[in-house]
């Protein structure tokens, strides 16, 4: 049995980000156990407890650490305390002086980054370098992917699907090839559960979609190996649909940014067959030269 943990980066509407990403992390169930406990340790070296490692927020700049003097040299108790002098100071001056919409904003940033407040940002990339080397050195795991350029699906007037849709649907085709491959080669029935986070925008939706998908199949085949509909968590309690969510955050800097660092450490993991790499697909033009249209 594959657990295949689901996570979403970017807008799946065709405004906002250039691109949208869906990815599942797929791993052995006996292979859980220990993955968690590895992951556990990594974020005990870096003071982080239970805390949910949200990557997009952990990887940002936070000004006010920056304005702090000596902020490196102090302990993470004093940095804590430091910072979150700064950023009770910052709430009553929006407070007084600016707007409601930049209270709300100052509020969301500093609720989704206090975990973090602690460290550095050069060590908080530190911390997502070493997890997603754990994550590449996952032999029996797979990744499954799908980028889509949303200005190229929207020029497709053929194409009924919207982002998340599309990607979902193609997402779901990828795993059931890989268990069923997987599954011959070692001569076993191999079964597949989708756990995704609990996003009630999109748990009706999917859940209608793999309803579909078990009665009819999909335009290229039939569901026979993965099980059940997706069963929803809570991210912040479950550490694998977090490394999904810095899997996604990886392959989406990699097409809108360039940056190619995080999906280099992580690329190993993609599903493949002799042929090559299959597990990931950048849905946009043809003459795209990236490192996955080009594979």
């Amino acid at each position: 049995m594959y657990f295949c943990y689901l996570d979403e980066s970017g807008t799946p509407e065709f405004a906002g980000t250039s691109h949208f990403v869906l990815v599942g992390f797929a791993i052995p169930c006996n292979d859980w156990k220990h993955l968690e406990s590895r992951i556990d340790g990594l974020k005990q070296r870096f003071s982080l407890g239970d805390a949910e490692v949200h990557t997009a927020w952990m990887a940002r700049r936070y000004v006010d650490q920056e304005a702090i003097p000596g902020f490196e040299r102090l302990s993470h108790a004093d940095r804590r305390r430091a910072c979150q002098q700064r950023r009770d100071q910052h709430l009553l001056r929006i407070a007084a002086t600016g707007s409601k919409k930049q209270l709300k904003a100052a509020k969301l940033n500093y609720r989704k980054t206090n975990e973090y407040i602690h460290l550095t940002q050069a060590e908080r990339m530190e911390l997502i370098r070493q997890l997603a080397d754990c994550i590449g050195s996952l032999s029996e795991a797979r990744l499954f992917a799908q980028a889509v350029d949303k200005q190229h699906l929207q020029s497709l007037k053929a194409q009924a699907l919207p982002p998340y849709e599309y990607s979902f649907t193609e997402l779901i085709q990828r795993f059931e090839y890989f268990l069923v491959n997987r599954g011959r080669s070692l001569n076993q029935d191999l079964r597949g559960l989708i756990v995704q986070d609990n996003n009630e925008t999109v748990a009706r939706k999917i859940t209608e979609m793999m309803l579909g998908f078990h009665r009819k199949g999909t335009r290229w085949t039939s569901i026979t190996q993965i099980v059940e509909t997706p069963f929803f968590v809570d991210s912040r309690l479950t550490s694998m649909v977090q490394m999904a969510d810095l899997c996604g955050y990886a392959i989406r800097r990699y097409f809108e940014n360039g940056e190619s660092d995080l999906l280099d450490r992580i690329f190993s993991r993609f599903d493949r067959t002799p042929q090559g790499v299959v597990g990931i697909h950048h849905f946009t033009s043809a003459n795209c030269q990236c490192k996955v249209c080009s594979k």
